[in-house]
């Protein structure tokens, strides 16, 4: 895993994009590979340009965030530390108010509800972005922002 996230991390966009959809798939199967190379995933986020790239990213930070809080499996609470949660949040941010694609918004709205859940100051802040971005937003994000706008008023 290593070696591809390498290529994922600082290849140009082609073959990174690639290396960044093998990553995504494969860590779907097994979250053991990803969680393997957590902290050089995490640290290396930030590098992410193309939206080829952060798509398959961000969702895997929704996939890591879901398996943290909601299903509260005890290998991904463990390989998790607070400072990769917070590196994680500034990506998820960059990407929901950048200008990216509306699948890497979506997975960005999804880690930060559920990342505020352990830093507070972040479900203030998603509420701004997300009301603010709403009538602007597709189809997709607006469907997105209705559910995290429930959540956040519950």
């Amino acid at each position: 895993m290593t070696p591809l996230m390498e290529i994922a991390f600082y290849s140009d966009r082609e073959i990174g994009s690639k290396a960044s959809w093998i990553i995504e798939f494969v860590s779907k199967s097994d979250l053991s590979f990803l969680l393997n190379n957590i902290d050089f995933f995490v640290k290396n986020l930030y590098r992410l340009k193309a939206d080829s790239s952060i798509r398959p990213m961000a969702k895997l930070c929704e996939i890591l965030t879901l398996s943290y809080f909601l299903k509260r499996e005890e290998k991904t609470k463990e390989a998790l530390l607070d400072e990769h949660l917070e590196i994680m949040t500034t990506a998820c941010f960059d990407w929901l108010v950048g200008n990216y694609k509306v699948a890497s918004k979506v997975y960005s709205m999804t880690s930060l509800y559920y990342l505020g859940e352990k830093i507070p100051w972040i479900r203030p802040e998603l509420k701004l972005v997300v009301e603010h971005d709403y009538s602007t937003g597709s189809a997709g994000y607006q469907a997105k922002a209705r559910k995290i706008l429930g959540h956040l008023k519950e």
